[in-house]
Parts: structure tokens; C-alpha cells; sequence
């Protein structure tokens, strides 16, 4: 169990500071794929970051019961479209590191992968298209052998039916003991993807639903998100009336 308790945090700069979290409590379960899902600085990006201890923050995130160390953060793996591996060295060069420092490493998975995307074992990523990069971030995100697998935004720069595809596979190669926490704006791609669906607004959890819930309620991921997050329907009407009106007083 993933357990996130009172999360704060704020980023200070020269005019003071801004609160990008302001106490965030949420559980996640094994075997849950929990989509995270929000508008630009709610705070998707903050929250996942933190329970990686790539940053302060105040609160407490526990796994099991114990504070995220160096003895269990490699239940913990991480894709994001920043990229975190080494450009100069190869897909091959990655996996040799990962086995060496991964006793879970899940080498049939890596092989599997690799082959689904078309990537070539042997050339330095750095080479790579942008979308061929963000494969292979999620690759070994897969691969490494952690219990909890966090991604954010992880399909930026793949076309339509290479994620489309890979839903299918994902879904497919996951144990049941394995965990997927997604942060990304494709909501209409992964509702029928994900098991459970939390919202972040302005730095709080505003809403927590499960695919089964918002199929008993008849309602569609989207509606739930625009309603829980205010989404005001008429906003490009009156973006757009506004701008008419002054170009009429020009």
C-alpha cells in the first residue's frame, strides 16, 4: 500500500513563495492503475515527484508502512517524458546497468517491449525521435521490477495507434501485484484503461472515482472531470465575444 499523508509543498523563489500541494491524502492499493488527471499546476507532476523523494516536501508518504529510503525505492520506478536514462549509451548498454542494480529486472519483458516498438538495441539514444525516447523511458519504467510504476505524461510524441496498441499490451503483461499511477491529459484514451480515477485542482485531491462507479452512475470519464473540476462549458463563447466586441471598438 502506497499511503500519502498531509502532502505539502511549496516553491519558494525571489517574490515569496507558491503552495503546488496543500495536503494531499490518498492511498493506492497493489495491482491498481490509477489515472491522475487535472489541469496545467494542479500539481500532477509535484505529487508524483514527491513520492520519488526527488524533492522536499512536508507530510508523509509511507510504502507498507515505511518511509520511502534507499532500502525500498526500487519498488518504485519512474517514466517521464524529461527522460531519466543516459543518451550516449544504448538500449542494450541500459539493460546490462539495470540487471547489474535491479535483481527484478524482467528481461523476457524488456525483450517483448522492445520488439512491440520497433527500437533498435544497439544505437545511443540520443539518436532516437522523441517519441522513440519516450518508448524506452516507459520500457524500463516496466521493466526495472517495482511494485509501483509511476508515469508522467509518458506517451508525449507517439501517434495515436502506438498508444492505442500498447494500452492493449500494457494491460496484458501486468502482474497482478503491479501498480500503475499515470499522470497525462489523454483522458478520453485511458478511461477504459484505468481501474480508478483521481483529480487534482489547485493543489487537493477534488475528486476519487472508480471505473465501476462512474459505470453504475452512467456517466463518462470526461463529464466526470469537467464537472468536479468547473469546467465552464461557455468559456470559448465568451472568449470570443469579447474578442469581437473589440474589434468592433477598433
Amino acid at each position: 500500500m502506497l499511503e500519502i499523508k498531509a502532502l505539502k509543498k511549496i516553491y519558494y523563489n525571489t517574490w515569496g513563495g507558491v503552495q503546488a500541494l496543500k495536503g494531499v491524502d490518498l492511498k493506492i492499493g497493489p495491482g491498481e492503475i490509477v489515472g491522475l488527471f487535472g489541469e496545467n499546476g494542479a500539481g500532477k507532476s509535484t505529487l508524483l515527484r514527491s513520492i520519488l523523494r526527488l524533492q522536499s516536501f512536508e507530510g508523509e508518504i509511507l510504502l507498507d508502512g515505511e518511509r520511502i529510503c534507499r532500502k525500498n525505492i526500487s519498488r518504485l520506478s519512474f517514466a517521464t517524458c524529461e527522460h531519466s536514462f543516459f543518451a550516449n549509451l544504448t538500449p542494450e548498454s541500459h539493460r546490462e546497468f539495470y540487471r547489474m542494480h535491479f535483481g527484478c529486472f524482467r528481461d523476457k519483458r524488456f525483450e517483448a517491449l522492445m520488439s512491440f516498438f520497433e527500437l533498435p538495441l544497439y544505437k545511443a539514444l540520443k539518436s532516437f525521435s522523441t517519441g522513440q525516447k519516450n518508448q524506452f523511458e516507459v520500457i524500463m519504467a516496466l521493466c526495472q521490477g517495482a511494485d509501483y510504476i509511476l508515469m508522467d505524461e509518458p506517451f508525449a510524441g507517439n501517434d495515436i495507434f502506438n498508444r492505442e496498441d500498447f494500452y492493449k499490451v500494457l494491460l496484458g503483461i501486468l502482474e497482478p501485484g503491479e501498480t500503475i499511477f499515470l499522470s497525462t491529459h489523454l483522458i478520453e484514451e485511458v478511461e477504459r484503461f484505468i481501474s480508478r480515477a483521481v483529480l487534482l485542482r489547485e493543489g487537493r485531491v477534488a475528486g476519487d472515482i472508480t471505473s465501476l462507479e462512474l459505470e453504475e452512475q452512467g456517466r463518462t470519464l470526461m463529464d466526470y472531470v469537467k464537472e468536479t473540476c468547473g469546467y465552464r462549458a461557455d468559456r470559448v463563447g465568451r472568449a470570443l465575444d469579447r474578442l469581437t466586441e473589440g474589434e468592433e471598438q477598433l
